[in-house]
Order: structure tokens, then C-alpha cells, then sequence
């Protein structure tokens, strides 16, 4: 019991910080979400190895250190930076040199991803001295503090502004426009419902001058009572939405089921890579838990630099990322499921990068649709996909289509039947769980999952589909 009381608070303390330090970034960066939000993410899937790697050089003598060093490591740094880290008015311009800091963080990021493979890899095979432990902790903590030099650097230099870029991206609540009247925006909204469906297809400067014809006749007849302009009743896409305005939108929960597919067969993947690995004849289990926090590491990383090419450069939504990242990861559980030689590889980096990818794309589509505003508990709400699906893909059928299989196993040797490793094994008294050989475990979980992950590539696609001029209107803007 008090494990789990501990467990409870542990992890609603995570998502806490993990809240308010990503919709803090987003907020001061919302013209480059998805790079801001693909570091965020990716240094959040590596603090595992991170952490690891520093207990081993600590080399603490029993487990409870590693307990109290994970309790209170994080909060000596919330903390030391609560008063530092916070929204400013840097979210009302661009800096110039944003795309160059960007691109050192990357460097870095890759940097840092190549150095740990490496160092893990090393510490699985070879018999490492503590020393040279030591050494590796220490290059690993130069890289992480690598990117501070960004923010020093731009806080003692006097950049210019960029008045060509300068636009006020968050303006406060009840904020207008001198001269601009309640009735004015209810035409506006107007304009927005009446235009025809043609004219977002348009270049941006004859998408506009259409627009204001458009507006121009609508105020005219509204000031001559030949039209009575209706008051729109929500948000429109693009716009600040509440949980509960955005809870009826079909577009939410597109968003929702297609990352509860496909998160969840990734998930459920790595829950039960140790077991993959076993069947298909493989000693060392740690190489490919290693090796897909590394993938998964560069698929968030990678997923919010290339989302954002599209949606930057060619104003095209940015789910479509989303939907080539499942089509991957249907190809990975491919080879998870035919077990061919060299198949595990192959299976955990495409697993690893789309599924890596999907939590810097959905958080940063998610704002862009709905809104900063109320984007902590929007993004909290999606979330809840991920634990979902584990639980149905990994708890429900991984584990009932395992045990079916280990058993046809015993059968077959005439072992008695017991319960396999499974979720449910802690309910029984068993001595030793049974254990399962060969592709044929996990073939039929793995064709499944490659399912799942199709169906969530055609709801995203759909959702690509119905955000076109959405994002034409959002960054189509800001191309011309």
C-alpha cells in the first residue's frame, strides 16, 4: 500500500513538472513549437540513462541511495531555477539568431544521444573500470550543461530586434485593438463562416484582398440592416479553447485515438522487449532497452525539427508527420513479428523513432489547434491516451496471446501449465513462470499492434485533411 500511495505521488509530481515546463517553453517560443518541444521531450526520455549512468559512478551500496538520489536530485534543480524559468515578453518577437541557437541544441542532442549509445553499449560488453566510469560522467555532464551557453551568451549581447518578425503572438485576455468594436469582430467571424471553401486555397495575398472585400460588404449590409450578422458561439481552430469547448470537436479526439493506437502499441513494445528479445534467442536484453531509449530519444528530437520544415516551410498541418511516424512504426512491428535475423535491431529503431516522434508533434499540433491558452490541461487530457493503450495492447492482449502461446509450449514438452510472466502472475502462487521460444510469441501481438498503428495512420490523415487551411491561414501568413 505504501508503495503505491508513493508510486501515485511520484508520478502526478512528473506530469506536474513536465506541465509547467513545457507549456512555459511553448509559450515563449510559439513560432518554433515543435523544435522547443521535441528537446523537451527527448532530454525527458533520456533522463533514464542519465540518471543511471550517474548512480553508476556513484556506485551507492545498496538501492534505497538510488531512491533518494531520484527524490531528491529533481528538486534541488526545480528549485535552484523555479525563479528563473518562467513566461516573458520573448514570445512577442523572433530573434534572428534563433535558427543558429536551434541548431546547435541539435548538434548537441545528437551528440549527446551517439556518446551515451556508445558508453552503454560499452558498459553491457566490456568489464569497465570505476575510473573510467568517472571520466564518461564527466564528458556526459559537460554535453548536458553544453546548451546553457545559449542563454548566457544572448543575455550579456545587445541582439537588435527584428521589427520585420515582431508580432504580439499572446495578447492578454480582453485585449483589442483601439476603435475596433464588439460588432467588428462578430463580422469578422462571419467572414470566417461565409467564405467560400476556394478561397483558402489561394495565394496568400489574393486570399487576403478577398477576405476584405468580403468583410467590406458584410459591414455595409450590416450597417443598412440587409443582413443580421449571427454571434458566433466557440472558438474557431486556431483560437484559445477551454477542455470542455474542445471536448466536442471532432479533431480532439482524431488527435486522441490515433496517438491511443499508436503510443500504446509502442508502448507496449517496450514494456515487453526483455521477453522479444528472450524468444527470439538473444542473452543480453540491456543492448535493446539501451538502444530504443536512444531511438526514442532521437525520434522526439527529430520528429519536432522535421514537423516543423513542414509547417514552416510549406504551411502544410503538421499531423502529417504524425502519420508518416505510424507508418514506420507498422513496419517495425513487421519485423518484431517475422523474427528475421538481425529483425530486433531493426524493430527497436523504428519503433523507437516513430514512437519517440509522436510526443514532439502532438503536444505542438495541439497548440497550434487549440489554442496556448488552456494547452496545460489540453495536453494533459492526450496524455491519458498513453497509459490507456498500454493497458488494453500490453496488459490485455500481449500478455493473453503470450500465455496462450507458453502454454501450447508445455504442452507440447509436458510441462504442467502454469501462469506465464504476464501482469497477472502476481495474483498466483507460482515457482517459476513459463517461458515462451521463438517468433511465434509475439507474431500475432506484433500483426496486431502493425494494425493499430495503420488505423491511426488514416485518423491522422483525415485530421490532415481537415486542418489544411487552418495551417494555410497559420503559417501561410508568415511565408509571404
Amino acid at each position: 500500500m505504501q508503495m503505491c500511495i508513493l508510486i501515485f505521488v511520484g508520478n502526478n509530481g512528473e506530469t506536474f513538472f513536465n506541465t509547467a515546463a513545457l507549456v512555459s517553453c511553448v509559450q515563449n517560443f510559439p513560432k518554433s513549437r515543435g523544435p522547443v518541444v521535441g528537446i523537451l521531450k527527448g532530454f525527458a526520455g533520456l533522463s533514464g540513462a542519465i540518471l543511471t549512468q550517474i548512480y553508476t559512478m556513484i556506485n551507492f551500496p545498496d538501492q534505497a541511495a538510488l531512491i533518494f538520489m531520484v527524490a531528491v536530485g529533481p528538486a534541488m534543480v526545480v528549485v535552484a531555477l523555479m525563479f528563473i524559468i518562467r513566461p516573458v515578453g520573448g514570445h512577442r518577437q523572433v530573434r534572428p539568431s534563433d535558427g543558429l541557437s536551434f541548431t546547435f541544441i541539435y548538434s548537441v542532442c545528437l551528440l549527446l544521444a551517439a556518446y551515451l549509445m556508445g558508453v552503454m553499449l560499452l558498459e553491457d560488453l566490456v568489464d569497465v573500470s570505476h575510473t573510467l566510469i568517472i571520466i564518461f560522467t564527466v564528458i556526459l555532464f559537460l554535453l548536458l550543461v553544453a546548451p546553457v551557453v545559449i542563454p548566457v551568451k544572448l543575455s550579456f549581447s545587445d541582439e537588435p530586434k527584428d521589427l520585420a518578425v515582431e508580432e504580439v503572438l499572446l495578447p492578454k485576455p480582453g485585449q483589442q485593438e483601439a476603435g475596433k468594436s464588439e460588432q467588428d469582430e462578430v463580422i469578422f467571424s462571419e467572414v470566417e463562416d461565409e467564405k467560400p471553401k476556394e478561397v483558402d486555397l489561394l495565394p496568400a495575398t489574393e486570399r487576403h484582398k478577398r477576405i476584405a472585400q468580403l468583410q467590406a460588404k458584410l459591414c455595409q449590409a450590416a450597417a443598412e440592416g440587409a443582413v443580421r450578422v449571427k454571434r458566433r458561439r466557440g472558438p474557431h481552430r486556431g483560437e484559445d479553447f477551454t477542455l470542455m469547448q474542445a471536448l466536442i470537436k471532432a479533431d480532439l479526439w482524431l488527435i486522441f485515438f490515433s496517438l491511443l493506437l499508436a503510443s500504446g502499441s509502442g508502448l507496449t513494445v517496450i514494456d515487453n522487449l526483455g521477453q522479444m528479445s528472450q524468444s527470439l534467442g538473444y542473452d543480453n536484453t540491456h543492448i535493446f532497452v539501451s538502444m530504443i531509449s536512444i531511438w526514442n530519444f532521437l525520434g522526439r528530437v527529430g520528429g519536432g525539427y522535421l514537423s516543423e520544415i513542414i509547417v514552416r516551410d510549406y504551411a502544410y498541418p503538421r499531423p502529417i508527420a504524425m502519420a508518416v511516424s505510424q507508418l514506420v512504426m507498422a513496419v517495425g512491428h513487421v519485423f518484431f513479428a517475422m523474427g528475421w535475423p538481425g529483425a530486433m535491431y531493426i524493430g527497436t529503431l523504428l519503433i523507437g523513432l516513430g514512437y519517440g516522434a509522436h510526443w514532439a508533434i502532438v503536444p505542438a499540433a495541439a497548440s497550434e489547434l487549440f489554442g496556448l491558452k488552456k494547452f496545460g490541461a489540453l495536453y494533459n487530457f492526450l496524455t491519458l491516451a498513453n497509459p490507456a493503450g498500454s493497458l488494453i495492447f500490453s496488459g490485455v492482449i500481449a500478455s493473453s496471446i503470450y500465455d496462450r502461446e507458453a502454454e501450447k509450449q508445455a504442452h507440447q514438452h509436458h510441462i504442467p501449465p502454469q501462469i506465464s510472466g504476464s501482469i497477472f502472475s502476481g495474483m498466483f502462487a507460482v515457482d517459476e513462470p513459463l517461458k515462451c521460444e521463438g517468433s511465434i510469441c509475439f507474431f500475432l501481438t506484433s500483426m496486431i499492434m502493425s494494425g493499430f498503428c495503420i488505423i491511426a495512420g488514416v485518423l491522422s490523415l483525415i485530421l490532415v485533411y481537415r486542418t489544411k487551411t487552418v495551417y494555410a491561414n497559420i503559417y501561410g501568413k508568415s511565408r509571404t
